[in-house]
């Protein structure tokens, strides 16, 4: 059994700044070749553009992963340049902190469509390119045996999924339904060799998080207060489990949601923000 992920193919979203940075960073760094998407072109050429243009493990690409057109030109653009995707990391995602009680202004509309339809229709378009690819080389439809595996795909959800806080109704609402998909992919994908998984984070060091502290800082005490382990916790961390996910040590773990939250799920407090 082994974590390896090198020479693996990944595609990470959200990957100009974040969770979704330490995610792709940390899967180069294991020898991946990983294409870094995020809709912040500016981000990602600061981040990785000299990489990028190295032609090595690393290419990037800008666009906005809400429109079906976007997600075909980024597959096509990773498949030219490593001949196929092994994993795919769905890392896009924005929270809102807002008014439950304003249909003008209570954010459901948005939360559903980037965090949720974004990584639906990135899932359903890359599981197709997975499986096609398994077909060119008569590796497809043997989900059955051991080593079998084709692909990997893993979400970005939260804690919020089960914690209510009032002025996260569509950011909850959003990780619950990722977790909802991410169980009925993995049966609808199965049988083609496609394990679907999810993490649920909190207490984790996120773009929105270091946002929100700036603001607030006060915060981090009721945080850290509410996390039996006592701190926030850094994205590497979540990198790792995100690797373990990817990697051929999970081969018969499908439609699972593995928090990582330094036991915060477990407590009936509540610290907010979750995310």
């Amino acid at each position: 059994m082994s974590f390896s992920v090198s020479g693996k193919t990944a595609i990470v979203t959200g990957a100009a700044n974040g969770l979704g940075l330490a995610i792709a960073r940390h899967l180069v760094d294991k020898g991946a070749n990983v294409m870094f998407a995020d809709i912040d072109e500016a981000r990602l050429e600061a981040e990785v553009g000299d990489e990028a243009r190295a032609e090595g493990t690393v290419r990037m690409f800008a666009g906005d992963l809400t429109q079906k057109l976007t997600i075909v030109n980024l597959l096509s653009a990773t498949h030219e340049a490593f001949d196929k995707v092994d994993i795919l990391v769905n890392a896009s995602r924005r929270a809102l902190r807002a008014d439950a009680m304003n249909p003008e202004e209570d954010g459901v509309e948005a939360m559903w469509q980037q965090n949720v339809m974004t990584a639906l229709r990135m899932t359903q378009m890359t599981a197709k390119r997975m499986i096609q690819t398994a077909e060119r080389n008569g590796t497809a439809g043997g989900g059955t045996e051991r080593g079998a595996v084709i692909g990997s795909i893993i979400n970005l959800s939260s804690i919020a999924s089960s914690r209510v806080q009032p002025r996260l109704l569509a950011y909850s609402m959003a990780a619950a339904a990722i977790e909802q998909m991410t169980r009925t992919m993995a049966v609808v994908l199965a049988p083609q060799g496609i394990r679907v998984n999810a993490v649920s984070f909190g207490s984790m060091m996120s773009a929105s998080l270091q946002a929100v502290l700036k603001e607030e800082p006060e915060l981090r005490g009721r945080i850290t207060a509410g996390t039996p382990l006592g701190r926030i916790a850094g994205p590497d961390e979540l990198a790792e489990t995100v690797q373990y996910l990817a990697s051929d040590a999970s081969s018969f773990v499908t439609g699972q949601v593995i928090p990582v939250d330094g036991g915060r799920g477990l407590l009936d407090v509540v610290a907010a923000p979750v995310f």
